[in-house]
């Protein structure tokens, strides 16, 4: 139990070195359980360990579940300032990380995420200049840029409409909400543009199954 408060608790500390970001491939099929204990790092084993409390009998995070683990993490955090993640932000969330369409998230599809989310959180804290525990219009560009999506100033406005409050401020349960959508369109477009030119066709059928489930 101390190694999952302590491994729970890891989730959102501070992540002082941040790569840049590029959208990742999704994550992989899932191993068998025989392979995978064969196979995991002593590090994976720990993280297993927690993910089998968290996840329940049937080894699986549905929407809800990712809820209530993410806003009880987030509610120690005096340092961010939050909302709570809501159940329409963690269904979109496993929607992205749902690699085998169970509608939940399995180890590694949670684990993807888990490390995700770890990653932008260090860019937010980094980014929140004055310590209000958000990020401001004039923060966000940076903020943006620094997890690997450098956008046009059209795109910002768009962004600070649809996720930021009246005053343009962004909290850290919307900027993971407009991260998850924005790495789930991008990796999206890197799997249909298979000659990389920089264009996709798609009919509406494609347009539909791309845009209705993530």
């Amino acid at each position: 139990m101390f190694l999952a408060r302590k491994l729970v608790g890891g989730l959102l500390d501070v992540v002082t070195n941040v790569d840049q970001f590029i959208p990742s491939e999704p994550p992989p099929p899932r191993p068998s359980l025989q392979y995978a204990e064969q196979h995991e790092s002593d590090e994976e084993r720990q993280f297993r360990k927690v993910f089998q409390q968290l996840a329940g009998d049937d080894m699986e995070v549905s929407p809800a579940e990712l809820m209530n683990i993410l806003n009880k993490i987030v509610g120690k955090r005096g340092d961010l300032k939050t909302d709570g993640f809501s159940i329409e932000s963690c269904r979109s969330m496993v929607a992205v990380m749902d690699s085998d369409s169970t509608g939940k998230l399995g180890f590694h599809e949670f684990k993807y995420l888990w490390n995700s989310i770890k990653k932008w959180q260090g860019v937010y804290k980094q980014y929140d200049a004055d310590r209000s525990g958000t990020i401001g219009a004039s923060e966000l560009p940076g903020a943006f840029q620094a997890a690997g999506f450098p956008l046009n100033d059209q795109l910002y406005q768009m962004i600070i409409r649809r996720y930021s409050d009246e005053s343009g401020n962004m909290d850290f349960d919307n900027y993971i909400g407009c991260l998850v959508r924005l790495d789930a369109m991008c990796r999206a477009f890197q799997t249909l543009d298979k000659d990389r030119n920089g264009t996709i066709k798609v009919d509406i059928k494609e347009w539909l199954q791309l845009t209705m489930y993530s």
